[in-house]
């Protein structure tokens, strides 16, 4: 990534959890940070949210998950990253992530977890210093 270029990151919501605050406060604070950030909005399917990496190549994904469904989704997006050799994004999960899953997550490639309560510099902080690129 050369040092002209911004931060791109991808906000996305997985599933059929319905409530999206959460997200759009974290691209804000994202953008207010000086990255472009592109949020996919509700319901994503992990082949649509593929499909948008493949197209806008994001050098960070941060996946909100507030239904529970982080240990039967994740894996497959991740897989689906693999089946598509995308190996040069980071990818993180938001919501609730009970502790006892992060273990099976970071297994599948995941990197970072943070649940309601986290302060935004934070996970800002945290995306600038784990990118991959």
């Amino acid at each position: 990534m050369t040092e002209n270029r911004k931060i791109k990151v991808l906000v996305c919501k997985p599933g059929l959890d319905g409530h999206d605050r959460g997200a759009k406060v974290l691209a804000r604070a994202l953008r207010d940070a000086g990255m472009e950030v592109i949020y996919t909005g509700l319901h994503q399917t992990p082949d649509m949210i593929v499909q948008t990496i493949l197209q806008e190549d994001p050098d960070a994904v941060m996946l909100s998950m507030l239904s529970g469904a982080h240990k039967a989704l994740c894996p497959v997006i991740m897989d689906k990253l693999k089946e598509n050799d995308i190996d040069d994004v980071l990818v993180s999960v938001g919501g609730i992530i009970p502790d006892e899953d992060k273990p099976f997550l970071e297994e599948h490639g995941l990197k970072g977890f943070y649940g309601p309560g986290t302060e935004l510099k934070t996970i800002v902080e945290f995306v600038k210093n784990n990118l991959k690129r």
